[in-house]
């Protein structure tokens, strides 16, 4: 029979990806203590790799950890899309500081070995979640684990993905499929693959593909389609990519394919929350909220998933920080309600924004041949949309505030 224990934190995490390890870090940088409940037996080995735009470096220096990835990581300095029905080829260069392209392992690692070693809880599933309201109209969150545990805590954060708990304890609406579904993988050169740190991008009627370098060995590449159900082993999935769904593209990017590292390659359907759902919906109650895909699925058209959830960690940080000076560095549960809700009113419009500009880059990219889509992607998106959508990528979500310490780690 499971023993029960009671604990109580300041702070609460649940999930232990982007999204909860970068709010930890912002956390700690502000002072106070996070715990963060992962389900996993130990880090999360999910994901071959992460394009991460100039926004997400702003905020992962605003985090103090990117003097750790772009040493290794070079910037991409170009962009080469092809069209694979007439072969005509575009290029173009990224403005300012250009896209890295890292190994989610690599980032997710950066940010947990800035946390105490018992900052992170694994083999903790999330049971039930439940809230207790305290004099003067504060609230504690009450938190039940599968094995009997009860943490109660100040702050909850739900960064638990994509079905998540805390998501749907708020009321939030499911996910919902946006109709294309993506493959994804490392592929490795023993010795090298000759790219530069470019952009290698194919487009067809209701497909898309291409690929990156990670290093003078490694690319990261990908390909997204209409197909709802790709299912199968590994090697099933990379033999029906290159016999039938990618047979018409380039063999550059078939050979590419073919020098998949099979443990790599993941399949996995495109899913968003609708923007009225981020813009109407229960983003929080007191002082319970949600950050990362558990609050703003996206579709990966902008290459905004990670870097959206840098910004909530940064966002969040900084007004739990600000609550923190106000109260001589103690964490008040009765004015976290306020922070809380002070990040979801800064958060709501940005993310819904990244959710629909997400969205319209990829149905519009990949669009079809008729005359309409033609219009609509030459006509209309590019000439009137398109800077606005660039433009997102380059927002600043700025920086922490300055706690002073009044206790240890």
């Amino acid at each position: 029979m499971k023993g029960e224990m009671e604990m109580m934190e300041d702070v609460v995490i649940v999930g232990a990806g982007i999204a909860g390890l970068a709010s930890a870090v912002a956390l700690k940088r502000v002072w106070v203590r996070a715990l963060v409940l992962e389900r996993s037996q130990g880090p999360r080995a999910t994901g071959a790799a992460i394009t991460l735009q100039p926004n997400a470096w702003l905020a992962l220096d605003a985090l103090g950890v990117s003097h750790k990835l772009t040493p290794i990581y070079a910037p991409l300095f170009k962009r080469y899309v092809t069209n694979v029905s007439t072969g005509d080829v575009q290029k173009s260069l990224f403005t300012g500081k250009g896209p890295r392209t890292v190994h989610r392992k690599a980032l997710l690692e950066a940010l947990a070995d800035e946390l105490p070693t018992d900052s992170i809880r694994f083999s903790s599933k999330l049971a039930a979640i439940d809230s207790q309201e305290q004099g003067g109209g504060a609230s504690i969150a009450v938190v039940h684990l599968e094995d009997g545990t009860i943490i109660k805590s100040k702050v909850l954060i739900g960064c638990d993905g994509l079905h998540s708990v805390v998501a749907r304890w708020l009321g939030l609406a499911e996910p919902v499929h946006s109709g294309r579904s993506a493959v994804r993988g490392l592929a490795g050169f023993p010795q090298s693959h000759g790219f530069k740190q470019e952009v290698q991008r194919f487009e067809d009627v209701g497909k898309r593909a291409g690929f990156v370098p990670l290093n003078n060995r490694e690319l990261y590449w990908f390909f997204v389609c209409e197909e709802e159900n790709m299912t199968g082993e590994p090697e099933q999935i990379q033999r029906e990519l290159l016999e039938k769904y990618a047979e018409n593209f380039p063999s550059i990017y078939l050979d590419v394919v073919r020098h998949a590292d099979i443990s790599t390659i993941t399949w996995a359907p495109l899913m968003f929350r609708h923007p009225c759902g981020i813009i109407f919906g229960n983003l929080s109650k007191g002082n319970i909220t949600v950050a990362g895909d558990a609050m703003h699925p996206m579709t990966p058209d902008l290459g905004q998933g990670g870097g959206s959830s840098l910004e909530d960690a940064v966002v969040l940080g900084r007004h739990i920080g600000n609550s923190v000076i106000k109260n001589g560095g103690l964490v008040v549960p009765g004015d976290m309600a306020k922070a809380i809700n002070d990040y979801v009113k800064e958060r709501r419009w940005r993310t819904a924004g990244l959710v629909i500009g997400s969205y319209l880059s990829g149905w519009v990219q990949q669009g079809g041949s008729k005359w309409w889509m033609k219009f609509l992607r030459d006509g209309v998106f590019y000439k009137y949309v398109f800077g606005w959508i660039a433009g997102l990528v380059h927002y600043n979500c700025g920086n922490l505030p300055a706690v002073s310490s009044g206790k240890e780690d």
